[in-house]
This record gives C-alpha cells, structure tokens and sequence, in this order.
C-alpha cells in the first residue's frame, strides 16, 4: 500500500484543507473501492486532519461487507456496515442470508445494508429486490441493528415495506437522500433518520434539497460522502482525479448550514451525536460529549 508524506500533502489542494470546527463522523464511506487500494492510511490521515473521526465503511454485498469489516479491525474509527445492495439482490439466496446472519454478529458491523429498493436502473428486478430486501428487513428485526437503506424511485413502495416491519425494527436512516418533498416527510412520519450528501453542493441536481433542508429535524439528520462518488461540485479547487473522500465532509457540512441557516459547528455537533446514538457507537475517553450522550441515551 502506498502512504508516503508526498501522497498525504498533494492529493488536497491548499484551498481545499479544511478542518470541522467539530468532530464528524462520515455516515457513509466506501473505502473498499478499488480507488482507495493504494492510499487508504492517507485518505485516514486527511479525515483525521479534517475532524472527521469516525467512518461507517458501507458493506454493499458479502465480499465488501468482510473487506469493511476487516478495515474496521485495522483502523480506529472505522465500523462496519453488512448487506445487499438492490442492484446485486439477484444473488440473494439461503447462503447469502446465513452469510449476512453471521456478519450480523459481528462487533465491527453496527447496521444492516446498504440494503433497500432502487427500481430507477432495476439492475436486479423489483420483485428480486423486494425479496431481498424482505429478508434484510427480518434479519434486521433479529439483531436489533439499525439499518443503512438506499432508495432511488422507489420511495411508494419502500415506506410500504417499512411501515409493515417498523414496530420490528430499530432505527433506520435513508442514505443519500436525494427524493422529493412528499418523500421525505412520508420517511419521517415513520420516524427514520436522513443522510445528506455533497447532492446538495450539485446545482444541476440538488437545488431542491437546498428549499428542504430545514424541514428536516435536526435529531433525524446525519451527513455523508458517500465517497468516491458524489464529489461536491462546489469546492474552492479542483481536485485530480475527481475522487471524493472523507476529508471533504465538512465542506458538506458547511453547503447544509447554509441553506438549513445554522451554525456550522452546532451542525457539527448535533449530527455526531445523532450518529453516535443511531449506531451506538462509543464515545473516547475523556470526550466532553460522553455525558450528554449518555443522557440522550438513557
């Protein structure tokens, strides 16, 4: 693996090194993308250098779920996510759920998916997807663990499966939010959880998640990259190689304080403790937020 101080301090332009002004954790990071092979201990250092402590590595079938569980035991900070996404639901068979199942157990896995229904590319069909996506709902229900969803043109259907389990489940955040406004309040009536993305920096194609942020209640929201993909367009620089990473969050963060017209650093903070309470993760020692966590908690 290639990690030298030149790889650390030029893959970021000057204009774009900037850090939180509180921690972030990164809800959504796929770091078992080939892109990430060569310099994942820099791509760390850069978050750590950004404020961004703590990275949910998104499982998406059984082979990245073990690889995101293996970085999870690697590297402090890093936890785990373990299912199937839609697109590869044709696969989903009795091996693979006792595969998830085990997973499931795991210490490292703190939610089940990216698992859910996206009926805009169906590169497995609806009926598979839903069949999969079933059989996550009750392995979801059995362990207790939130769950990591993916929706894309399919958000009818896919509050119809939930509302059907909800009572069953624990929490759940819709990754990526990218759907309308009808949406997204039929996501929160079933009181799940949002993650925002750098969509919202895209001026081709986020402009109405800007009109809808403020709708969502600050204890439901939680911020992503969603890394490699969904570079924020609005950066002060170029970056080589267009590849998104964690170390770009708070850029993020900053576009949704903006438009929800907030504190930059209350964001900052609320949205690390609503992760840190959807995915029951622990706080450092000596962390000046672990009292109120644990009050939010109990």
């Amino acid at each position: 693996m290639v990690d030298t101080d030149a790889t650390f301090d030029e893959f970021l332009p000057e204009a774009l090194r900037f850090r939180a002004p509180a921690p972030l954790v990164d809800i959504g990071a796929n770091l078992t993308h080939d892109s990430f092979a060569r310099d994942l201990e820099a791509v760390l250092r850069r978050a750590r250098a950004a404020n961004v402590e703590t990275l949910i590595v998104t499982g998406t079938d059984h082979a990245h779920a073990e690889q995101a569980v293996e970085l999870a035991q690697r590297f402090p900070g890093l936890y785990a996510t373990a299912g199937v996404h839609p697109h590869e639901a044709s696969l989903w068979d009795g091996a693979l759920a006792a595969a998830m199942h085990e997973l499931h157990q795991r210490p490292e896995v703190v939610a089940v998916g990216e698992c859910g229904l996206d009926f805009n590319r169906n590169f497995s069909t609806p009926a598979e997807q839903e069949r999969a996506f079933e059989a996550q709902l009750e392995l979801a229900a059995e362990s207790g663990k939130p769950l990591f969803l993916h929706e894309r043109d399919a958000g009818a259907r896919m509050r119809e499966m939930l509302r059907a389990w909800r009572e069953d489940i624990a929490d759940a955040v819709i990754h990526c939010f990218t759907a309308d406004r009808d949406t997204l309040h039929g996501y929160l009536d079933l009181d799940l959880h949002i993650g925002l993305t750098g969509w919202i920096c895209d001026e081709r194609r986020g402009l109405h998640l800007r009109a809808l942020v403020k709708e969502i209640p600050l204890d439901r929201l939680m911020v992503e990259t969603d890394c490699p993909y969904l570079l924020p367009r609005d950066l002060p620089a170029k970056l080589k190689g267009r590849r998104n990473e964690p170390s770009l969050l708070p850029w993020i963060v900053r576009a949704i304080a903006h438009w929800r017209e907030t504190d930059e650093a209350e964001l900052a903070r609320a949205t690390r403790h609503t992760a840190h309470a959807f995915f029951r993760l622990p706080w450092a020692e000596g962390s000046t937020d672990t009292g109120h966590a644990q009050q939010e908690e109990s």
